[in-house]
């Protein structure tokens, strides 16, 4: 039998784009708990079947066709790169280097004026500047807040089911931050807008002196805490206080925001419901109304799936943009940390306090220069009204529900009819091999980071899921990494091409509107869509 003839693709410049067709992809994955899911996961440590199993899930879903018999014109895009972009109107630029207590000062100028109209219920779902305001006016102070959130945390995990939100709580050290901010406004100095503003850290990033697990159980015997990540002292820098370290999904290697080591932190809108992840307790700790902002990371929907799912704002910043010093994931080429808010507002405000490239990152990505939207200017309305909004069409609908898309598409009709923006179709091809390049991507540098432990005999300390998740990274080849950065190449130039007809592409955010807290799928073969770019 003679073997099959390798694919060739044309070389991107050469593929014509309009003739392209949309392929909903056929994603197999083993659907599993309790025994099952344990005879599986032994199944693909075992070296020889393991290897034979990951190859007939890799073959099931055209992996190994992609990458291993594909022959890419394409040279490897290892790191993201910024293409040139013309000046942006509406916008002001903030610096990279300036100090973020003056950036913030300067977003908050370019705000709308405030009007002090909160909830009923104590703080509850209070915005930045509705708590700026009320302690600068002595309707109350950061202590009495910070009671009131202790009083929170602790009825939430005494609930049945409970709700741990939070691996890493101190209550004493939450009312000594918040006496020194209550301090600063007796004495008429506090350091800026963010001054007693309460926000949760995600496990995975450095907060002095709560130790960083990244919701293992383990990994903070083995890597000590000495100082806070840059985004973080950043945020301190401005006068906010830290509630704790927030829950996640183990190491951040699943999109459900199940872990059974500290408990899964649950949809705070439904229970019986995941919050997404990985930032899932970040997501959970906004969304109930405990903080206005948190932090989290995202390397492929991380906190914009959990954003979504909980019904708050979730940014996910350019590579590069946030300094990843101190964070798990400060190592790879699609990871950033980034903010959840309760309002677009909010995420614009901690934004403008937490960006700032690393220096190196400055010398090697040239990115365009730090700004935020100026939403006071009087051009706002006939700048929206320029704005061309992109929609794959296909791909928008291509959904478990089609409730979802229908919403979607009520929201850019709503954008349409008030403010005169306008729709225009595009097409993005080789969709499914950008989905199986990311994978590949983030799997192999995940694995890269956690081998040494995993070697070292810390495999079964992880939990079952994430040790599957590193049995298949495990199995990706060298070849399978290099193909995936021609792969990346490619999309980038797709992207490129799109953006040249728009201003930004829409999609949903999900392709589910919510999952039960049931039974363990694999995440890095699920179907979903979580894009919203620009």
């Amino acid at each position: 039998m003679g073997k099959t003839k390798p694919r060739a693709m044309r070389a991107v410049e050469e593929v014509d784009i309009s003739a392209v067709r949309y392929e909903s992809p056929s994603l197999q994955a083993p659907h599993l708990s309790g025994f099952s899911l344990r005879a599986f996961v032994w199944l693909m440590e075992s070296p020889i079947l393991g290897r034979l199993l990951t190859s007939i899930l890799k073959s099931q879903n055209n992996i190994t066709r992609m990458l291993q018999d594909t022959v890419i014109p394409e040279r490897p895009m290892y790191r993201p790169e910024y293409p040139p972009q013309e000046a942006e109107h509406g916008v002001v630029v903030l610096g990279d280097d300036t100090d973020p207590v003056v950036r913030v000062e300067r977003a908050l100028q370019l705000l709308p004026p405030h009007t002090f109209n909160p909830s009923p219920l104590p703080f509850l779902y209070w915005r930045i500047r509705d708590f700026a305001h009320a302690y600068r006016s002595g309707i109350t102070t950061p202590s009495l807040v910070a009671d009131h959130i202790i009083a929170a945390v602790e009825e939430w995990s005494n609930r049945k089911p409970p709700m741990p939100m939070l691996i890493y709580f101190d209550a004493d050290d939450l009312r000594k931050q918040a006496e020194a901010s209550t301090k600063r406004f007796h004495q008429g100095n506090p350091i800026s807008i963010l001054d007693g503003i309460f926000i949760a850290i995600k496990d995975d990033i450095d907060c002095f002196p709560y130790p960083s697990k990244g919701a293992t159980t383990f990994f903070d015997k083995i890597r000590s805490v000495e100082k806070d990540a840059v985004c973080v002292a950043r945020l301190r820098k401005c006068g906010v206080l830290f509630i704790g370290k927030a829950n996640m999904h183990e190491l951040g290697l699943g999109v459900t925001g199940n872990n059974p080591n500290y408990g899964t932190a649950r949809n705070p809108h439904s229970i019986d419901r995941y919050t997404g992840g990985s930032s899932s307790g970040p997501a959970a700790l906004v969304s109930s109304g405990l903080c206005s902002a948190a932090i989290g990371t995202d390397g492929g929907g991380s906190v914009r799936i959990p954003s979504a799912l909980c019904g708050i704002v979730g940014l996910k910043t350019t590579y590069g943009r946030t300094d990843m010093t101190g964070a798990l994931c400060d190592c790879g080429t699609v990871e950033v940390a980034s903010p959840l808010a309760s309002s677009v507002e909010d995420a614009m405000l901690v934004y403008s306090a937490i960006a700032g490239s690393r220096p190196m990152d400055k010398l090697t990505l040239r990115p365009s220069p730090l700004c935020v939207p100026n939403l006071v200017s009087p051009d706002n309305n006939s700048i929206l009204g320029s704005v061309k909004i992109g929609k794959y069409t296909e791909w928008f609908h291509d959904v478990s529900d089609p409730d979802i898309s229908n919403t979607c598409e009520d929201a850019l009709n709503l954008l349409c009819s008030n403010f005169g923006c306008q729709i225009e179709e595009i097409i993005l091809p080789e969709l499914e091999e950008m989905r199986t390049a990311h994978v590949v991507s983030i799997g192999t540098e995940s694995f890269c980071d956690l081998n040494p432990h995993y070697r070292a005999g810390k495999r079964t300390e992880f939990t079952l899921d994430t040790r599957t998740s590193l049995a298949l990274f495990g199995s990706f080849t060298s070849t399978d990494y290099v193909a995936s950065q021609r792969i990346r190449r490619r999309i980038m130039y797709y992207h490129n091409e799109a953006f040249k007809k728009v201003d930004v592409i829409a999609t949903p955010t999900t392709g589910l509107p919510d999952a039960i807290c049931d039974s363990w799928q694999s995440s890095w073969f699920a179907s979903h869509n979580c894009t919203c770019w620009s």
